[in-house]
Order: structure tokens, then sequence, then C-alpha cells
């Protein structure tokens, strides 16, 4: 396996198949839950709890020594100075599964109405590993069975998911008609944080669309619209003020002025 699904991105775990190898995502620390694909049911998916995990292998050493020369691998096996665009799109959704991590741990023991939210910026972090495999995969590459291996939600569930998530979000948010700055307390301005790596992510996107399945790129772009209404939700349910955008001459711009 290459050394960069086996590090930047994610290592091989051995699901629980009969102890049979699948291509799976695995966390570096069993301190959080695994998401596990199921097999033939491509719209479900399973969250592993760290006890279920506990029998799977040692993770390989972090260290190589093989890019120390300024170059990478693709999971295809091909090589490419680490200023690709490839590892900048690499580089740009693994920052934002650890500020995911990070917003995770400010909303983690804040009561019952965060639980749900917490849930699923888990499942996203998971599902951004499964982006980050499809980006290092082209589509173009001579391994077609890699190629296939890593397709991404070829029925766009989940940003289908992300959409209902942000309907059910958003009915209860207070109305604003002016720019809203990122605040509303720790949690929610650590997620706009997140909301703008995502928006950073998906500019790097933009010179591999070619080589990337088009449902990636989609998903990217509909959780930025996740994590803004997430940050004002979180804001909500702990009965923090949003700022506005006020102009420096003391009006407030509004949206339809």
């Amino acid at each position: 396996m290459s050394r960069l699904l086996g590090t930047v991105l994610c290592h091989r775990a051995v699901l629980a198949t009969g102890g049979s190898r699948s291509f799976g995502v695995r966390c570096f620390s069993t301190a959080r839950p695994v998401l596990v694909k199921n097999k033939g049911q491509s719209n479900t998916v399973t969250i592993k709890t760290p006890d279920e995990v506990k029998s799977y292998p040692a993770t390989m050493k972090v260290y190589t020594r093989t890019g120390d020369k300024g170059t990478s691998a693709l999971f295809t096996g091909e090589r490419r100075g680490k200023n690709d665009a490839v590892f900048e799109a690499l580089g740009a959704t693994d920052e934002l599964s650890s500020m995911l991590g990070l917003s995770i741990a400010h909303l983690e023991n804040q009561g019952e109405n965060t639980k749900v939210l917490v849930k699923r910026l888990e499942i996203i972090q998971c599902l951004l590993q499964d982006v980050g495999s499809n980006v290092a995969t082209p589509l173009g590459s001579k391994s077609q069975a890699k190629v296939k291996r890593t397709r991404f939600d070829k029925d766009a569930h989940h940003s289908a998911n992300l959409e209902t998530w942000i309907d059910e979000m958003s009915p209860d948010l207070p109305v604003h008609r002016s720019f809203i700055l990122p605040s509303g307390g720790l949690a929610a301005s650590t997620l706009h944080v997140a909301r703008t790596v995502c928006r950073r992510a998906e500019r790097s996107l933009v010179p591999l669309l070619d080589d990337i399945d088009a449902e990636t790129f989609t998903f990217v772009n509909r959780l930025s619209d996740f994590l803004f209404v997430a940050a004002r939700w979180t804001a909500m349910v702990h009965g923090a003020t949003e700022k506005i955008y006020v102009h420096q001459q003391g009006r407030v711009t509004e949206f339809d002025k």
C-alpha cells in the first residue's frame, strides 16, 4: 500500500469481515468511532466503537524516508512533487478534518442538542478520508481497479444527506438581513474557521476537476454550506449572540440595499 494512503489519508484496516481485508478507513487513534462502509449497501455506514477496533493490527511506522527528496506517492504508486496540485488538495482536506476535530472538542459535553451534530461531524471526517482517496487516484490512471476502488459517492447520497441536515437546522435560525461575522462563541467560531478551510479545499480541487469524480467536488461545495449553517445553529443552541457587519461609517449594510 502506498505511503500516502498509509499516512496522509488513512491506514488500511482489517474490518470485521471474518478476518478478510477490505479497503476502509480507520483513524490513527481509537479514541473516536470509526466509519466503515457496509459491503453491498452503498448508502449505509456503520460507526465502529473504540472497543470494536481494538483487534485491528498496529499501524505501520509513520516515517518511511521515501519523501525526503520532495516527492510523495499517489495511491496508484505514481510519484509527484509535494507541491503538486493533488497534494495541495489533500493537504487542504486534511486541514479541514483537523479543524472539524477541534470543533468536535468544543462541542462535546455541551448538552444533548449538540450530540447529533458531533456524530455528523465525525461521519464527515471519515468521508473526507474517502474524498482524499479519490483525489489521490486520478481517473486517468492505468490502474482502473484502484480508480473503481476509490469511487466517491456515485449516487450523490452524501451530498443529499448534507442538504437534508441543512434543511433540518435552518428553520429556527434567527433571520439576519446583514452579513454575519464569524462569531457566536468558541464552538461556533471554530466551525466558521472550518467553513473557510472548506472553501479553500474546494478551490484546491478546481485544477483537478478532470481527475476526480464530479460528486467529490459537489460534496465539498455542499459541505461549506453545511458548516455555515452548523456554526449558526451552534450559536443559537448555546444562546450566543452572532455579530453582524457594520460599515465603518456606522451604517448597517443589508442584503437588499
